[in-house]
Parts: C-alpha cells; sequence; structure tokens
C-alpha cells in the first residue's frame, strides 16, 4: 500500500500543513494588534495556547471522533483512539499520501479554528477557563461538525459542498464566537470609553501571514498537487483581493478609507471563498469576495448598533463571510472546475443543500458554545476580575509587558 503514495502530492501536502499552521500566529498578530496594549501578549498566548490545546486533543481523540467509522451520521467512532491505525500508508480519504500527513493536515484546521473563537473573549477571559472550555469546544463542537462534512457524516451525505471549511471552520468558530460573547458579557468599558487598537501594523502583519498561510488552507484541500489546487490557489486570491476592496471603498464611503477595514475585507474575502475554492471559476471568485467584504462590514456594523461585545469580530467576518460562502457554493458551483453544479447552472437541489447544511451548522455550534460556556462559567468562572480587568491580563495573568 505504501508503493501507492504519490512523492509529489505528499510534499505539497507537507508544504501546505505548515502554511496553515503559521495561520494560527497570524490570528495571534491579527488580534493582538486589534486589543488595547496592556492584553496584547495574553491575547496572542491564546493562539499559542489554542495550538497546544489543540494539537494533544487531536491526537488522542479528536481525529477520531472526526474522522473514525461513522456512528449515525454524528460522530466518529474511537478507531484511530491515540492514533492507533494512523500510520505512514495511504489515508482513508486520501490514499495518495499517509495517513499520518493527511491527519496533521487536519489537525492545523481545528487549531485555527479554536484561535479564531478567541475574538470573543478578548482582554477578559481567564487562562485556565480558556484552557478547559477550548477542549471542550473542540470536542462536542469541532469534531461532530467536522465528521457531518468531512468524515462521512450526514452533512455529506446530504451532498452539501465544503471543500475547505467554510462550515466547519468559519461558520462553526464566528457564531460560537457570538454566543461566547453574550455568555462572558462586555469589556468594562465598552461602549463607554473608546477601546481603540494599539498598533495597526501588527494587526496588518497578521493579515498578511493569514492570506500566505490560506493558501495551503483551500489549495492544499485539494489533497494533491494538479489543477483543481491551482483552481483553489487562483480563486482564493482573486476572492480575498476583492473583498480588501470592497470593504475599502464602504469604509471609505462612511468617512476615511480605513487600512483595517481592507485587512478585514480581505479575511472577510478569503473566509466566504473556502467552501467553493475547488468548484468555482476566478470571475465567480470576485462576485463572492466583493460581496463578502460588504456583507460583514454590514454585519460588523450591525454587531455595533446591537452594542454587543463581540470584541474583534469572528462573528461578521468568519461567521457570516462562511455562511454567505456556503450559499454562495451553491450558487455558483461550476462543472467547468468539479463535477459539481450550482443555482446559475440550474441545480436547485445543491443550493437546497447548501442552506439546510449552513442552517444546522450555525445551529448547532451557537447553541451548543453557549451550553459549554455556562457550564464552565457555573464551574470555575470565565471572567477575570474587575480589578484584573483593569490592570491587563498581560500584567495580571502572565505576569509581563509587550514594552518596556
Amino acid at each position: 500500500m505504501i508503493m501507492t503514495l504519490d512523492s509529489g502530492d505528499t510534499a505539497w501536502i507537507l508544504a501546505c500543513t505548515a502554511l496553515v499552521m503559521l495561520m494560527t500566529p497570524g490570528v495571534g498578530l491579527f488580534y493582538g494588534g486589534l486589543v488595547r496594549s496592556k492584553t496584547v501578549v495574553s491575547m496572542i498566548s491564546l493562539s499559542f495556547i489554542a495550538f497546544a490545546v489543540a494539537s494533544i486533543q487531536w491526537v488522542l481523540f479528536g481525529y477520531s471522533l472526526s474522522f473514525g467509522t461513522d456512528i449515525g451520521g454524528l460522530v466518529g467512532g474511537l478507531d484511530y483512539l491515540g492514533l492507533r491505525g494512523v500510520g505512514m500508508d495511504g489515508a482513508p480519504f486520501a490514499g495518495n499520501i499517509p495517513h499520518l500527513l493527511y491527519m496533521a493536515f487536519q489537525l492545523v484546521f481545528a487549531a485555527v479554528t479554536l484561535a479564531i473563537l478567541t475574538s470573543a473573549m478578548a482582554e477578559r477571559i481567564k487562562l485556565s477557563s480558556f484552557i478547559v472550555f477550548g477542549l471542550l469546544w473542540t470536542t462536542l463542537v469541532y469534531d461532530p461538525l467536522a465528521h457531518w462534512v468531512w468524515g462521512g457524516g450526514w452533512i455529506a451525505r446530504l451532498g452539501a459542498l465544503d471543500f475547505a471549511g467554510g462550515t466547519v471552520v468559519h461558520i462553526s468558530s464566528g457564531f460560537s464566537a457570538l454566543a461566547l460573547a453574550l455568555v462572558i458579557g462586555k469589556r468594562i468599558g465598552f461602549g463607554e470609553n473608546t477601546i481603540e487598537p494599539h498598533n495597526v501594523p501588527m494587526a496588518l502583519i497578521g493579515t498578511g501571514l493569514l492570506w500566505f498561510g490560506w493558501f495551503g488552507f483551500n489549495a492544499g484541500s485539494a489533497l494533491a498537487a494538479d489543477g483543481l489546487a491551482a483552481n483553489a490557489l487562483v480563486v482564493t486570491n482573486t476572492s480575498a483581493a476583492a473583498g480588501a476592496l470592497a470593504w475599502l471603498i464602504a469604509s471609505w464611503i462612511k468617512g476615511k478609507p480605513s487600512s483595517l477595514g481592507m485587512a478585514s475585507g480581505a479575511i472577510a474575502g478569503l473566509v466566504a471563498i473556502t467552501p467553493a475554492a475547488g468548484y468555482v471559476d476566478a470571475p465567480s471568485a470576485i462576485v463572492i469576495g466583493g460581496l463578502a467584504g460588504v456583507i460583514c462590514y454590514g454585519a460588523l456594523l450591525f454587531r455595533l448598533g446591537r452594542g454587543w461585545d463581540e470584541s474583534l469580530d469572528a462573528w461578521a467576518v468568519h461567521g457570516m463571510g462562511g455562511l454567505w460562502g456556503a450559499l454562495a457554493t451553491g450558487i455558483f458551483a461550476s462543472p467547468l472546475i468539479n463535477d459539481y453544479t450550482g443555482l446559475l447552472y440550474g441545480n436547485y437541489n445543491q443550493f437546497i443543500a447548501q442552506i439546510l447544511a449552513a442552517a444546522a451548522s450555525v445551529a448547532y455550534a451557537f447553541v451548543m458554545t453557549i451550553v459549554l460556556a455556562k457550564i464552565v462559567d457555573s464551574a470555575m468562572g470565565l471572567r477575570v476580575s474587575e480589578e484584573e480587568e483593569y490592570v491587563g491580563l498581560d500584567i495580571a495573568q502572565l505576569g509581563e509587558r509587550a514594552y518596556a
């Protein structure tokens, strides 16, 4: 069986795994630039901790729950507990690459998803509570969703498409972030005092790392070094550029063009193309990314109008961008790219399947996150004390300063 492995495909997915890993510190830098200077070390650290927690969880049982033998279409079995049976021969879902590599590629997806979720807890989460919540959330929210979509679960059987994680990664983290923000509550002074980003260049560097890593995220999901991977890379970049320009123009209309708006728009375009990257062409990517920039900017304004302190806009960008991307896949999927067609080609069933899958994912992630957050809050408290929040989590929780 080892002889069936493709060395070119293996090298490509090894590189893509490293690219996606880089997205997690990219999230940390993006978020770190958006918070105040007294919590920047804490904010970046949450992404690294998310990577560590998800890595251990994935090896012990997360991969098995996601990709083990299907149980009722809902979750995987314990076939791969502790990576038992996950070796150097071909993976069940991709026989051209080693099973261990497929596991590692999926691991970095799980890790960056948990890192995105830290948006909701910026500047006020207890470190111990985050570790416990992160372990529970990855196990009970991310792993079942990954199985539903990629592990042979009920969404896969429904026929819904998600090439690289619009549902599994972005809808789950975005709507979970909103749920968690509603449970944990607003930061002290939110809505009363101005809370401004302390380091815009840091956030822009984080955006650059995310854009770079996203090529591995989407093109790597072809699981081969082939034309489909090339298409995914091109439409990923195209959608990101369209999203950046759309948000930039929208913010310009309302005042001055915003560099952070441009960065957020690029991420919105990246999010929206993620489920569609293996199914649409470049002109469609312009539409998908451009509308993502406008939709996500509108979602941010809506959040601010409602007074929700979902601090760093994972819901507006990842949640709403992922939702639009899931629906857009059912609209623009082209037979010229893959064997699937969308609404534009008369396939109403595909669009309906996308709606059902997205709606179920939104509901499951949102409700389960509220339940888990309330459990952790009741057991050990989610928030730091008012004094610690006032001093800043860098000193209060880590005993460190970002700037001397």
